[in-house]
C-alpha cells in the first residue's frame, strides 16, 4: 500500500471514529434519565427526562385502546405527605400490572404535570402461601351457595393461556388438579411474574353468586 492510500485510510478511519463517538454521545444523552422520587418529580422541569419508581394507587388506573393512565406513590415516604404522580403510558398493559404493583416509569412531564412515560417496567414481589387449610376447587364448588361471599382459601393450577391483563373480564382461570373443574378468578391486584401457565397457586377471597371467585390475594403455593 502506497503512502497516499495509507493517508486516505487514516482519514477515513478517523472520520468513522468521530461519527461513532458522536452517535454514542447522542444515544447516551437521549437514553439517560435523572432518577428522582415521586415528590421530587412534581417539581422537575418538563423538559427533563426522569425515572420515577412508585407503587400504583389502588383503583387509580384507566385502560384505553392504546393508553394506560394511573397514579403512583412512594411507599417509603411519609404517608402524611401523600404525594402522588399521574402517569400516562402509550403501550400494551403487562399481565402483572395491577393495584400496588411497583412501577418504574421513565419519561418527561407535560404541561399539566403528567409524566408521559416512554418506558414502563413493573415488578411485583413473589408471594408464597401454604395450601394447608385451603379448599380444592371441587370442594369449594361442592359447598354451593353456603359459601357465597364468605372468605375462604382455595388452591389450584393456572390454566394454560388464561392469564390476562387487569381490565379483562377474568384475570385467570384456576383448574382443579384432579377433577379438572375450573374457576374464573377476578383480581385487580399485581401478579408476580413467576405466576405462569401451570403454576400452583393459593388464593384468598370469596365465591360470588355468579360462580366467579373474587380474589384479594394470589400467591404461589409452597
Amino acid at each position: 500500500m502506497n503512502s497516499k492510500a495509507k493517508r486516505r485510510m487514516i482519514v477515513v478511519t478517523g472520520v468513522i471514529v468521530i461519527v461513532a463517538i458522536v452517535l454514542l454521545a447522542v444515544v447516551g444523552g437521549a437514553s439517560s434519565a435523572k432518577t428522582v422520587s415521586v415528590a421530587e418529580a412534581r417539581t422537575v422541569a418538563s423538559d427533563t427526562k426522569i425515572q420515577v419508581t412508585g407503587n400504583v394507587v389502588d383503583n387509580s388506573f384507566e385502560i384505553g385502546p392504546d393508553t394506560l393512565t394511573f397514579d403512583i406513590y412512594d411507599p417509603e415516604a411519609d404517608p402524611a405527605a401523600s404525594d402522588t404522580l399521574h402517569v400516562l403510558y402509550e403501550g400494551s398493559v403487562s399481565a402483572t400490572f395491577g393495584n400496588e404493583v411497583t412501577a418504574i416509569c421513565t419519561g418527561k412531564k407535560d404541561t399539566s404535570g403528567t409524566l408521559v412515560c416512554s418506558e414502563l417496567v413493573t415488578k411485583c414481589p413473589s408471594k408464597y402461601e401454604s395450601a394447608d387449610g385451603s379448599l380444592s376447587i371441587a370442594e369449594l364448588l361442592g359447598y354451593g351457595s353456603s359459601v357465597v361471599d364468605k372468605p375462604v382459601k382455595v388452591h389450584g393450577i393456572v390454566k394454560a393461556g388464561s392469564i390476562a391483563a387487569v381490565d379483562a373480564d377474568q384475570r385467570l382461570i384456576l383448574q382443579d388438579a384432579e377433577s379438572g373443574q375450573e374457576l374464573r378468578i377476578i383480581f385487580q391486584g399485581a401478579l408476580s411474574d413467576e405466576i405462569a401457565d401451570g403454576s400452583e397457586v393459593v388464593l384468598t377471597g370469596s365465591l360470588s353468586a355468579d360462580g366467579s371467585f373474587a380474589a384479594t390475594v394470589v400467591a404461589l403455593g409452597e
